[in-house]
């Protein structure tokens, strides 16, 4: 089976979870606490990005991140057709407004 042959019913399971507590729950079962750390160190470097205000050596020692996660995290926000960090990004900035 290819590997990424389940994604589509991650995503599904994902989607099913409408409050905060059940997706924390999710990640809590499907993730290993390393591998929340990792998502979770991501993202903080995309909302530093997303601010614009620090270089890359910066960011990475305010998220605690190697340069190396900058680079990718900014190659995805920034070039990829993906833009799934840009869209959560607006739309929380959205939210907050």
């Amino acid at each position: 089976m290819a590997a990424n042959a389940d994604k589509p019913d991650l995503i599904d399971a994902l989607l099913t979870h409408s409050k905060r507590s059940e997706l924390e729950a999710f990640l809590a079962d499907l993730c290993t606490p390393a591998e929340i750390k990792a998502l979770s160190e991501r993202w903080r470097v995309a909302r530093y990005l997303d601010a614009g205000e620090l270089s890359y050596r910066e960011i990475a020692v305010a998220a605690g991140s190697s340069t190396a996660t900058v680079t990718r995290v900014a190659r995805f926000l920034k070039d990829m057709p993906y833009r799934g960090y840009r869209r959560a990004l607006d739309r929380l900035r959205r939210k907050k407004t």
